[in-house]
C-alpha cells in the first residue's frame, strides 16, 4: 500500500512540472503575442516577438499598495546591479529568450525577472486548455516551479 501511494504522489510530482497542452492552434507560436493581465488582475505584460524570440514588458501594475508612490515613479530598486536600480518598473522587460517548442507546444529557455525581489529565474510558458497563459519561473527543475496565469486582455 505505501509503494502505491508512493508511486502516486511521484507521479503527481514529476506531471505537475510539464505544461498541460492547449487544443488551441496548437502549431501558433505568435499566439502569445499581445497583452495579459494576472487573474489577480494587478499586472499587465506585454508579450511581444523580437529575434525569434519572445519577451514581455510590464505595461500596467496596481500600485494602490503605496498611493504615495504612483506607478510612474516606480523604480527597480531591489535590482542587484546599482546602476540598474533607477529604471521604472512601468515598461520594464520582465521576460526574455523564451522559444517556441513545436514538439511540447510550449515556450522554453527563458529567463523571467522578478522585480520584488530583483532575481531572475530560467523559465517556459505554455496555453492552458481554458486559454491562460501559465508562465513558470523554476530554478534547476522545472518540477520545483512557481507559476502565474494570465488571462488576455481583449
Amino acid at each position: 500500500m505505501r509503494r502505491i501511494l508512493f508511486f502516486t504522489i511521484l507521479v503527481i510530482v514529476l506531471l505537475s512540472g510539464l505544461p498541460a497542452f492547449s487544443q488551441e492552434s496548437p502549431q501558433n507560436p505568435d499566439r502569445i503575442v499581445g497583452k495579459w493581465m494576472t487573474e489577480k488582475k494587478n499586472l499587465i505584460v506585454e508579450v511581444y516577438k523580437h529575434d525569434h524570440k519572445y519577451k514581455a514588458k510590464i505595461v500596467w501594475f496596481d500600485d494602490t499598495d503605496d498611493l504615495s508612490r504612483p506607478a510612474e515613479m516606480r523604480r527597480d530598486d531591489q535590482n542587484p546591479d546599482p546602476s540598474l536600480r533607477k529604471r521604472k518598473i512601468l515598461g520594464l522587460e520582465i521576460l526574455k529568450l523564451l522559444e517556441y517548442n513545436q514538439k511540447t507546444n510550449s515556450w522554453e529557455d527563458g529567463i523571467i525577472y522578478d522585480a520584488l525581489t530583483g532575481k531572475e529565474w530560467s523559465s517556459y510558458a505554455f496555453i492552458t486548455n481554458k486559454g491562460l497563459l501559465r508562465v513558470k519561473g523554476y530554478w534547476h527543475f522545472k518540477i520545483f516551479s512557481k507559476s502565474v496565469d494570465f488571462v488576455p486582455v481583449k
